[in-house]
């Protein structure tokens, strides 16, 4: 029996889900479409890697279309697989712990499981190296692979020279949370940089400098789960790129104990120095603020979907505005759900150019500061858009030091798209999801969002949801539940490839090529094809085939029908003649 507390909070949180229902239009419970893992293969629509032994242990998988490959980090092994079929043609580079290595591993009390070399990082340095970093048996390496020019014969080596320490690129343990990022020659990490885990940092490296957040500052990071990283560019000035981090970490009551997990997200500058006296080596820009995904409950108390799982930066032609996707679940041991929220990034800059937040002491709460704000404001860059009066950080006056080692935190929070999550399974029947990547479509109403969900028993959700202005509303249509592996293991990393039109899934057995549509599977009737409100398809007259904007391979195509939005097959479809022709 739960304490009377505990059972009031249950009973609330599901009114607020009740009232949340209510208030969306009716929800497509049921796939339009659910594919085993042997249907997919008999409709030629997946292919599996494996690899050699009887688990792969993908670690992380990186995409590059100018070679045409997938590559992917694995236990003792990296992979370079083909875009066209990851099944086919594949190469391979033992790098396995040595057999000292795995001694010593053994002598400090690991398990020699633990004691092999994962692959956490995996970047492209340049147009024809990769970095690729390592766990080394609790002894982290980093290291150059050469992949070559694009369009030259294919290369894989790992180059033996340049094997190196990756201490503070890698983690010690496979299981240590890591997020990675390389700009202009430059690794962004998250990470915990000790054998420990006590240390953890956001981190900058390259040839000449190591950047990162002070030591022990839990008012900067407290028990952080990284999560994902990205370099975003404010305007054309590059000396004014930010760098963000999204990761979850533990908040601190008055009493300075830690208490609930909230997600935040953090920023620096992408060319901080550190400072000249104090901050030396130190980021001088370092920012957070709280990241929100909840749902409005009644008496004005917001039920919090508090974790973050996954996040999905989709990018656009406008390099500066892109979209941020998050993936969430509820911390509640009484209440299990997962939710979806977007961000637009002027939200999110509008919240790091707001109020600072301030507090006297390590045991008060955390206020709105309202005293005066040094020159140039702390956290800006050192750029010509900000008046370009220093050339770096180390010219920053002390006083804009101090203020930002001690005042951290933004006072105003990121809000999502619509106040709301896009996206909200209350009801997962026992299974995590995992992992997501979106892919922008253009259909005949306008642009979609299609969300990839990975679920922790091998199973890929496609779905879409659909805002509906006048009511404020949100409709969620699951298109596809695609059982993507064998057997049943959460799904890791979800890769899109829009150029190919394939998602590249990745699990500790192996990894699936999966086709993003097959819309002939809809029905052979224009009414099926215009029901299933999948937007990469349409009726074109004779089948339910891809849908192509206009101009894009559509002059044998002239009676395309399609509503995403509706779904209205009685007006799409009524009176047309099985030529297609009215």
């Amino acid at each position: 029996m739960c304490i009377r507390m505990e059972c009031v909070r249950s009973v609330f949180l599901m009114m607020c889900v009740f009232l949340w229902s209510s208030a969306h239009s009716a929800q497509s419970v049921y796939p339009r479409i659910r594919l085993s893992h042997k249907e997919l293969w008999e409709l030629n629509r997946t292919w599996v890697f494996q690899g050699p032994g009887p688990s792969l242990q993908t670690q992380t998988m990186m995409l590059d279309e100018a070679h045409e490959r997938l590559y992917v980090g694995a236990k003792n092994t990296l992979y370079s697989l083909s875009l066209e079929r990851v099944n086919h043609q594949h190469r391979e580079i033992d790098w396995a712990s040595s057999e000292s290595q795995v001694e010593d591993c053994l002598m400090k009390g690991k398990e020699k499981p633990e004691c092999a070399n994962y692959i956490k990082v995996l970047q492209q340095f340049n147009a024809t190296h990769l970095l690729a970093c390592g766990t080394g048996a609790f002894n982290p390496l980093c290291v150059t692979i050469r992949v070559g020019h694009a369009g030259q014969a294919r290369q894989f080596e790992l180059e033996e020279q340049s094997v190196e320490s990756g201490r503070g690129r890698c983690p010690y343990d496979h299981n240590s949370p890591v997020t990675s990022t390389l700009d202009r020659g430059e690794l962004y990490i998250g990470l915990y940089t000790d054998y420990w885990e006590n240390d953890a940092a956001m981190c900058r490296l390259n040839n000449q400098s190591y950047t990162r957040t002070e030591r022990d500052n839990r008012q900067q990071l407290n028990e952080p789960k990284f999560i994902g990283s990205v370099v975003i560019p404010d305007n054309d000035d590059r000396d004014d790129d930010k760098v963000y981090f999204f990761f979850t970490e533990r908040g601190m009551d008055a009493e300075g104990v830690n208490k609930a997990v909230y997600t935040r997200v953090g920023r620096v500058c992408a060319n901080d120095q550190g400072g000249q006296r104090m901050l030396v080596n130190r980021w001088s820009s370092f920012l957070k603020t709280r990241l929100i995904c909840s749902v409005a409950g009644s008496n004005g108390i917001d039920t919090h979907f508090d974790k973050l799982e996954d996040v999905f930066v989709l990018k656009n032609k406008d390099e500066k505005n892109p979209e941020i996707f998050g993936l969430f679940s509820t911390t509640s041991a009484v209440f299990q759900g997962y939710a979806v929220c977007v961000y637009h990034m002027n939200v999110v800059r509008a919240a790091f150019n707001s109020q600072f937040a301030h507090r006297e002491k390590p045991e008060h709460h955390w206020t709105p500061y309202k005293g005066r704000v040094p020159y140039p404001r702390p956290g800006s860059c050192a750029s010509k858009m900000n008046g370009g009066g220093f050339s770096g950080s180390k010219e920053f006056p002390d006083e804009v030091l101090r203020f930002v080692r001690s005042h951290p935190v933004m006072s105003s929070p990121v809000l999502p798209l619509h106040k709301k999550p896009v996206l909200l399974q209350t009801e997962p029947g026992g299974r995590r999801l995992t992992q997501i990547a979106v892919d922008r479509v253009q259909a005949q109403d306008g642009h979609y969002h299609v969300l990839y969900i990975g679920r922790d028993d091998s199973v890929v959700l496609k779905v879409i949801s659909i805002y509906n202005k006048d009511t404020d509303t949100i409709e969620e249509v699951l298109l596809e539940e695609l059982q993507v592996f064998k057997v049943p293991v959460p799904i890791t990393e979800i890769i899109i490839s829009a150029k190919r039109q394939q998602l590249y899934v990745g699990s500790e057995v192996g990894v699936a090529q999966v086709r993003l549509h097959q819309c002939e599977l809809y029905g052979s009737e224009c009414a099926d094809c215009c029901l299933a409100r999948d937007p990469y398809c349409a009726w074109d007259g004779l089948t339910c085939s891809r849908y192509y904007p206009v101009g894009v391979y559509t002059k044998s195509r002239r009676f395309r029908r399609q509503d995403v939005r509706h779904g209205n097959a009685v007006q799409l479809c009524n009176g047309l003649q099985i030529d297609g022709q009215r």
